[in-house]
């Protein structure tokens, strides 16, 4: 019998099933289907980041008569990520007001429209338009995903498939990376097609995604939803907008760091750019089996990996020191973001959590956002990018530092009570 067929005979409970939730009109637990649906779901936002980079420069050709050309071009790659950033927290209240899979697949088949829309679209002041509403679907479907993997896992489950969504996210975005440039050789509106893959995903969540605890959920339709702990969360949320900006120094400035070093080829920066990826996916893979850390042990490994990656970047001068402290940074961003996800959820119960999920990914993607503009600022004052970087990997270690001496603990899941 399919994992989604409904059973009227079956009354609504909202039992778990070990580390998993159980789906409450089968009586099913959540398992493989859910979360690979979530897990390739979650990849669209990359696809918003990195499919395009390697057309930036086609496109201001093609619109080189626009006024402000070479101020609009690159805002169609960085608009999504800042209206997550800007948006996230409200796509959050949403999910915890009107459930999380009608947003879910709604968000999912909105996608394909404004992510194809470039395909058409006449002037580039209408691309970007749309490249901002590709934004707000994409804060609805990173929150929806990582709230949903943290309401149906639990304890090492959900650590598994938050390291897992890191994995799979890198990967993608390795990939997104090289079939845009393949797919823009031609003609910069052809990497646009690509944005239809959210429809079969769309289906797929609409068959095997569940609402899970509805009664819980139709008391939040009715009822004034429950305040965020933010005694708890305040500190995780503040730490992760320091993450967003360490977490994407490697992504944005690898390629500009060996071209610094007088590296031409763009084969050798995209090798590099794969190596690191590979480092950042095992860090994300081996997450699970490190979780039983904690935080005190694990935010601080990783901001202190992260930092002693960037530092190491910045003051290499030869090829393979780079790609060598490029591997350990993308190995501590691996831990970084399921780590700091882990222990800002892990203390909000399951009204609170999508609420939770919209402020910490806010809070990141925003870090991520000014990583460009920190860099550009600190190389101009303090004299060059090498010195930029190693700037950034000070407040990474800095960051470790303090972390560490907060010594944070993950409050028990209060989502195992329901």
């Amino acid at each position: 019998m399919s994992e989604n067929v409904l059973s009227p005979e079956r009354p609504a409970e909202e039992p778990l099933a070990g580390e998993v939730a159980v789906d409450p009109a089968t009586g099913r637990p959540a398992g493989r289907a859910q979360a690979l649906v979530l897990l390739f779901s979650s990849c669209l936002a990359v696809l918003g980041a990195v499919l395009l980079a390697p057309v930036l420069p086609r496109i201001e050709d093609a619109f080189e008569g626009t006024p402000g050309v070479e101020a609009l071009t690159p805002i169609v790659l960085t608009a999504p990520a800042l209206v997550i950033g800007l948006t996230a927290m409200v796509a959050g209240r949403i999910v915890d007001r009107l459930g999380r899979k009608r947003l879910l697949v709604g968000s999912l088949v909105v996608y394909a429209f404004v992510g194809t829309a470039p395909l058409w679209l006449p002037s580039l002041q209408l691309v970007v338009a749309s490249r901002v509403l590709l934004g707000l679907t994409e804060a609805a479907i990173m929150t929806c995903c990582t709230t949903l993997l943290a309401d149906y896992f639990h304890g090492s489950q959900r650590e598994k498939y938050f390291g897992l969504q890191v994995v799979f996210t890198t990967v993608a975005a390795t990939i997104f990376l090289g079939v845009g440039g393949a797919l823009g050789a031609q003609n910069w509106r052809t990497p646009f097609w690509l944005y239809v893959v959210s429809l079969p995903l769309a289906f797929l969540a609409a068959r095997y995604v569940w609402q899970p605890a509805p009664r819980a959920q139709a008391a939040a339709r009715t009822q004034k939803l429950p305040p965020l702990p933010w005694s708890r969360i305040a500190a995780p949320i503040g730490v992760s907008l320091v993450g967003g900006l360490v977490f994407y120094v490697l992504i944005v400035e690898l390629s500009f760091k060996l071209d610094d070093i007088g590296v031409e080829s763009t084969a050798v920066i995209g090798a590099a750019s794969a190596i690191a990826s590979l480092g950042t996916a095992v860090g994300g893979f081996l997450f699970g089996r490190l979780a039983k850390q904690g935080p005190a042990v694990l935010v601080p490994l990783a901001f202190g990996l992260s930092g002693v990656g960037i530092v190491g970047m910045g003051l290499a001068s030869a090829v393979p020191v780079v790609v060598v402290f490029a591997v350990v940074t993308g190995f501590g961003n691996g831990l970084l973001l399921p780590s700091l996800l882990t222990w800002a959820l892990g203390s909000l119960s399951f009204e609170q959590r999508g609420r939770g999920t919209g402020i910490w990914t806010s809070a990141f993607f925003v870090g991520q956002f000014f990583t460009p503009l920190v860099v550009l600022g600190l190389t101009d004052a303090i004299g060059g990018l090498g010195a930029a970087m190693v700037a950034l990997g000070v407040v990474g270690v800095v960051a470790a530092v303090v972390v560490r001496a907060l010594r944070p603990t993950q409050d028990a899941d209060p989502a195992l009570a329901h």
